[in-house]
């Protein structure tokens, strides 16, 4: 899949895949361009279905090694709940390949039987993981994997082991929930996209394609500019 239909001049697009990555909005690099706003929003646009698709062919890679597993919570009503209990929230379910890549997928719900195909799809046997103590995950401890708890009511990171920690997630959560604030009220039709691509360096792109010069030089070759 590569940019079409774009009217704008291949100077432009260079320049908009520039302020892209480094995270300029589509209506400042419009002013700094002298183009309309809702151009420069198009384009941004089809960057991101770009990613979209490209990461889309990324789904059959399988982890192994030591892999962090956790769900996290996006948007919905501030107010109340927080959590799985907050009306209108959408739920993401994560993987985190230790000095690797991060996989994330937009959920239904977050039951053992949604989760669990997810991972024996993406994870190696005999890999090991690490998870909070999320009654879901209690169907490791009887599959082909090592698994790991760490329970947050007590404690953050394991003492007796400090490998027994899923705080490489958490921080890519973290980060993704501080550069989404950025944007005000996406429409849920549209929020795949963003999970996938608009989050900050953590972000599921710019975390797994590294520095922004990596980043710019994979979109031109993606987006054929």
């Amino acid at each position: 899949m590569k940019l079409t239909h774009c009217k704008l001049s291949k100077k432009a697009q260079k320049k908009l895949l520039e302020f892209f990555v480094l995270e300029v909005t589509a209506r400042a690099a419009a002013g700094l361009l002298q183009i309309h706003p809702n151009s420069a929003a198009l384009f941004y646009h089809k960057i991101r279905l770009v990613i979209e698709y490209n990461l889309s062919l990324e789904a059959h890679e399988t982890f192994d090694g030591e892999i962090e597993l956790d769900k996290s919570y996006f948007g919905g009503i501030r107010k109340g709940k927080r959590g799985r209990g907050a009306g209108g929230k959408t739920a993401v379910f994560g993987l985190l390949k230790r000095n690797g890549k991060v996989y994330t997928v937009v959920v239904k719900d977050t039951k053992q039987t949604t989760l669990m195909p997810i991972i024996t799809n993406k994870i190696k046997p005999d890999s090991v993981v690490y998870t909070d103590s999320y009654r879901s995950y209690n169907a490791l401890d009887v599959n082909d994997f090592k698994h790991f708890r760490i329970n947050h009511s007590k404690e953050f990171a394991d003492k007796s082991n400090k490998l027994n920690h899923i705080n490489g997630i958490e921080n890519f959560w973290n980060q993704a929930k501080r550069i989404l604030r950025r944007y005000n009220g996406i429409k849920k039709e549209n929020f795949h996209l963003f999970i996938k691509d608009e989050k900050h360096c953590f972000a599921r792109f710019r975390f797994n394609y590294g520095t922004p010069s990596n980043q710019l030089k994979v979109l031109r070759k993606w987006c054929e500019i």
